[in-house]
């Protein structure tokens, strides 16, 4: 089901302090910023070998990444994986027992099709599924 590793998502109060580490002191460069209105999240995405690390700023108290920020504090978010076809990949692990917080999918920051996979069936870490655009 799973293809790859697509990238890891990571909760940080500012972007703009967290590139400073990322992009200067790990030698990433810039990012490319982009903002998400309708999932009120604001992302710097760092691309390096074919993967990507995603920097997610709250864009308002009432957000999910803020509401992660204010219970854990800032780390690793989630874990995104390339799948063939989201659809089946979904209904494989719904098949399977497997708590769906999307059980069918939106558009992402790229606008790649993706969807969650609660954390209450992964051990606690937050999958997030991305079927990649057909280029």
């Amino acid at each position: 089901m799973l293809k790859n590793l697509s990238h890891i998502g990571i909760a940080v109060q500012s972007i703009g302090r967290a590139s400073e580490f990322f992009g200067k002191t790990l030698k990433l460069g810039e990012p490319e910023i982009i903002e998400v209105p309708d999932q009120k999240v604001r992302v710097a995405i760092f691309r390096f070998a074919g993967f990507q690390i995603e920097l997610l700023e709250p864009m308002g108290q009432d957000s999910t990444i803020a509401k992660f920020l204010e219970k854990r504090g800032e780390g690793i978010h989630h874990l995104c994986f390339n799948v063939e076809n989201i659809e089946n990949a979904l209904s494989e692990l719904k098949m399977a027992g497997v708590n769906l917080i999307d059980e069918k999918p939106r558009l992402g920051a790229t606008g790649n099709k993706i969807a969650f996979v609660s954390p209450k069936s992964t051990y606690g870490v937050l999958i997030e599924l991305r079927e990649p655009k057909i280029k």
